[in-house]
This record gives C-alpha cells, sequence and structure tokens, in this order.
C-alpha cells in the first residue's frame, strides 16, 4: 500500500463517499495521509449515538465514558487541511419523529451547523471552488435558533452549483444574487420568506427545486424561467399558490387544501397533484403533457378541473386516505381520450363505479392495479369491469398486498389468467412503506407455493 502512486491513491481515496473511511485510510497508510490535502470533498456524517453519549456523558459526569469529540471542531480541522474542495457536505443524524416532536431541550450549539458564525470560520477560504455545499442541521439544536446563513453563502459561493440546506429557521434576508446555482433544496426548513421573493430573486436560474416541508408561507409564488423540474411538498396553509415556470418540465405538488392554486407551466410534461381538496384552479393550457398522477380525497372533482387534455398518455390514480369520491371511466374518457397507459392505486377500487358506456377507454393499452383481494369475488368483478371497457388493453400488471393468504393469491391468479388467456399479465407484490417487487413467470408458481403470506 505504501509503495502506491501517489495519483493512484488520491483517485482511491476519491472514489469513498464519507470523510470517516477516508479518515481510517490515513490512520492505516503514510501515503493516503500524504495525498490527502489534494481531496476535493468532505462527506461529514455525525451519528446520532455521538450526541447521546455526549448528553449521557454529561448528565452522569461519567469520567470514565470514551471521549466524543466535537463536530465543529472536527470539521474545522478537515477544511484546514484542504485546499481545492469542490463538495461539502455536513449533516447530524436526527432523533426519530417521535422523539423530534417530543420537548427536547438542548441549549447547546456544538452540533448547529447552520450557526453563521461556524460557516463563516471557514466558508470563505474553500468558496472558491466550491460547487456542491450540503448543511443538514440538528433540530433539537437549531429549530429556536434563526440563522442568517444564506446571507454569507450567498456573498462568497459565486461560483456554487448545487446547495442543499435541511433542519433549520433561515433568514432571507440580506441574500446576494446567485446566477451559478441550478439546484436548491430545502427541506425540513422554516423559512422568513413568506411569498419567496427572495428566492426567485437570489437564485434566478434554478432547474431543479426542491421544497419539502419549507414553512412560514403565506402566499408563496414560484416565478423562475429556467426551471426545469420542481418537487413543492407544503404543510401550511397558504391562502394562494403560484407557479410560474415557461420551462418547467417535471412538477410534483403536495399540499393540503389549498384556497386557490395557478398554474404556468405551458411545456409540461410529467405532473403529479396530491391534495385533499382543490378550491379556486388556473391552469395555464398545458401543451405537452404526457404523464399525470393524481392523489386526492376527490378524484372526480379534480378531473373536472382539467379541460380535455388530449396529449396526455398516462393516467395514476390514487385516493387519500378518508376520501370519498365516487368516479367512472367516462370521466377519464372525456378529460384524458388518448391515454394508453392506466394505473390504480388501492384505494381507487372502492370508489370506482361501473360505466356501461358504448366507446370506453380504447387507447388504453397497459392496465396497473394494486389490489388489495380482501372480496375476491368483488375484485375479480372490478378487474373484469376495467378490461371490460378498456378493450383494447393488450397487457395487465396486477400487484396483490403482501397480507394476502397465499391460497386466496393463488387462486385469484388462475382465476384472471384463465379468464383473460390471451393478455400478457405481469404479478408483483405490494405494501405501504415497502418498495414494489415483480415476480417473474417462470418463479410464480414456486413463489406461490413455498413463500406462504409472507409473499402473497
Amino acid at each position: 500500500m505504501e509503495n502506491l502512486p501517489e495519483s493512484l491513491a488520491l483517485e482511491i481515496l476519491s472514489r469513498f463517499d464519507d470523510s470517516e473511511t477516508v479518515a481510517c485510510c490515513r490512520m492505516a497508510s503514510k501515503t493516503f495521509n500524504s495525498v490527502f490535502p489534494g481531496l476535493q470533498f468532505i462527506n461529514l456524517q455525525w451519528r446520532l449515538k455521538w450526541y447521546l453519549e455526549s448528553r449521557s456523558r454529561v448528565s452522569s459526569s461519567s469520567s470514565s465514558s470514551r471521549f466524543t469529540p466535537s463536530l465543529k471542531r472536527v470539521f474545522l480541522n478537515l477544511v484546514s487541511n484542504l485546499s481545492a474542495l469542490e463538495s461539502v457536505r455536513i449533516g447530524v443524524e436526527n432523533p426519530p419523529l417521535d422523539v423530534l416532536n417530543a420537548d427536547v431541550e438542548d441549549d447547546g450549539d456544538d452540533l448547529h451547523i447552520n450557526d453563521e458564525g461556524f460557516v463563516k470560520e471557514w466558508l470563505p477560504r474553500v468558496s472558491g471552488a466550491l460547487k456542491l455545499l450540503s448543511l443538514s442541521d440538528f433540530w433539537v439544536q437549531s429549530s429556536r435558533r434563526r440563522s442568517e446563513v444564506l446571507s454569507p453563502i450567498s456573498a462568497h459561493c459565486q461560483n456554487l452549483i448545487e446547495l442543499e440546506l435541511k433542519n433549520a429557521w433561515l433568514s432571507g434576508q440580506n441574500m446576494s444574487v446567485m446566477p451559478m446555482l441550478t439546484s436548491l433544496t430545502l427541506e425540513l426548513i422554516r423559512l422568513d420568506d413568506k411569498n419567496l421573493t427572495e428566492l426567485n430573486t437570489c437564485f434566478p436560474n434554478l432547474q431543479v427545486l426542491n421544497l419539502i416541508d419549507v414553512r412560514g408561507l403565506k402566499m408563496p409564488m414560484i416565478h423562475l424561467l429556467n426551471l426545469k423540474t420542481c418537487h413543492w411538498v407544503v404543510t401550511d396553509s397558504p391562502s394562494y399558490i403560484c407557479i410560474i415556470a415557461p420551462n418547467l418540465l417535471t412538477l410534483r405538488l403536495e399540499c393540503r387544501s389549498p384556497a386557490a392554486l395557478y398554474i404556468e407551466a405551458p411545456v409540461c410534461s410529467h405532473l403529479h397533484l396530491a391534495l385533499d381538496h382543490l378550491n379556486a384552479f388556473a391552469v395555464k393550457r398545458f401543451k405537452n403533457l404526457k404523464t399525470i398522477q393524481f392523489e386526492c380525497s376527490n378524484i372526480r372533482s379534480l378531473i373536472r378541473k382539467f379541460h380535455r387534455l388530449e396529449t396526455v398518455e398516462t393516467l395514476t390514480l390514487d385516493i387519500r386516505a378518508g376520501g370519498n369520491s365516487k368516479f367512472n371511466l367516462e370521466v377519464l374518457c372525456c378529460a384524458f381520450p388518448n391515454i394508453t397507459y392506466l394505473c390504480f392505486k388501492p384505494r381507487v377500487w372502492s370508489e370506482f363505479e361501473v360505466w356501461c358506456g358504448n366507446i370506453g377507454l380504447k387507447g388504453v393499452k397497459r392496465f396497473c392495479g394494486y389490489l388489495s383481494v380482501v372480496d375476491p369475488l368483488m375484485t375479480f368483478a372490478l378487474v373484469d369491469c376495467v378490461l371490460e371497457e378498456c378493450f383494447n388493453c393488450v397487457e395487465i400488471s396486477l400487484l396483490i398486498h403482501r397480507g394476502v393468504p397465499s391460497n386466496v393469491s393463488k387462486h385469484f391468479i388462475t382465476k384472471c389468467m384463465a379468464q383473460w388467456p390471451t393478455l400478457k399479465w405481469g404479478w408483483g407484490l405490494w405494501e405501504e412503506g415497502r418498495e414494489d417487487s415483480w415476480i417473474p413467470e417462470e418463479q410464480l408458481p414456486k413463489t406461490l407455493v413455498e413463500e406462504g403470506s409472507d409473499s402473497i
């Protein structure tokens, strides 16, 4: 190891994605330690157990506890030895939500990494080459401290391309324009920019924007001319939400029940709307919308707010828990006459009504359904109705809940494939909180017989 060329040793170090592993390599090899200053990234993730150990040590005043160094001291030491940083990631593992939401008091600031004073200690000397900056704070310490960290970041990091800030209370004052920034993620943030005015002004060239649980918004408006992808999870209840993005291609908007929603994204091709109820809604005509996913309490009401969209090819429907919205395929046929792919998520089936129309969804070639199979006869009848009305369908994929007994699933699958032998079938498994899985056709009988109810 000690005979490695320096260029190769640096290449090896650069392939590790965290500073903890890099530190182990430095201790194990003088060569790795000597080339360390040439490293172009820091990725320091502070573990929750280290924080808990330090609290326990303080409360017990035990001198025998293992010494846990300060995150800030460790980071400042790393930065002092690196001269060409392009990527800096600092994060603190937060407690689970049930603990995080409890009345946990901590007056310390040793893990408050969005602290403006701490950032000013190191940012000016590394900002010139910095392309990516990610600061994920410790909410227990940061929630009561308003940070003005955006001011020094915007002042010093004029070459920054990607910025990610999490778990903090941020001020939007005294910010400079960052024309090079193309990607911004704010997650679990209390933001003092109630209408997003400063965000629009200071980050004019954003192409990717993720606002995940950003609170403190009153009448937020996203007005970004170069934006291409936007994921916005609105947890407050603003009276008005506005999105004006003439080059936006993908929009995912999750909210509760906004009083008014306006979307101006004429070239958008992928739209995902998740909300309880939508009152006033206006949209500038979608010219190129191909894919839609709706998740709401009232499917019929939401669909009827959209005028006839002939460009839509893929449609996925889901109903939020507690929703009550009977609908039939006539509603879909009128709004989206040219869809070729239709997907029903689990709760949609309980609200689906048979439509005895003469036209049907003749364009649908592929159908996907998530099934609970509480009543096999009823479930089979609903599948039958869908295929009757999607009479040109050639491929059907059904995912059965993992909790359904194996014998019930096996009988259901056998019956479906016997009833429609000419269709191309796909079978899979689903469960809330777990990734969907698909069963290869040649493995299906073996899977059903041997894995029992843990499978399907």
